[in-house]
């Protein structure tokens, strides 16, 4: 029998779960059902949502926060941070603003979480 041990991260409480992975990804120890879909989904497929910093030029900062629209792929956060190193932004930008479409084909945009 494999059994997986973590903690959920889908919310503030942090339930330690398990996860057999022998009987079709049955999660227990959660307290609310976004445990179990959590258990089952970092096993079978991971994701993340990335918040990080381009370059901007004529702002008050050097740098610009942005986040991904939504998760991309977890073995892809480490490509998806060289796509961000590459980027130097103009000032003005506002929340929301796309930097980068489609970020390596994932469907997920690269977007703005401040104004500059």
């Amino acid at each position: 029998m494999m059994m997986k041990d973590m903690v959920c991260i889908v919310c503030p409480v942090g339930c330690r779960i398990s996860v057999d992975e022998d009987s079709d990804y049955e999660v227990t120890g959660n307290k609310c059902p976004k445990g179990a879909s959590y258990g089952k989904k970092e096993l079978t497929f991971p994701t993340r949502t990335i918040t990080s910093t381009v370059k901007i030029k004529n702002a008050i900062h050097n740098r610009l926060p942005v986040k991904t629209s939504s998760e991309i792929p977890k073995n892809m956060i480490f490509d998806v941070m060289r796509e961000l190193n590459k980027i130097e932004v103009v000032s003005p930008i506002k929340v929301g603003d796309v930097i980068l479409e489609n970020v390596l084909n994932t469907g997920v945009n690269i977007i703005a979480s401040r104004d500059m």
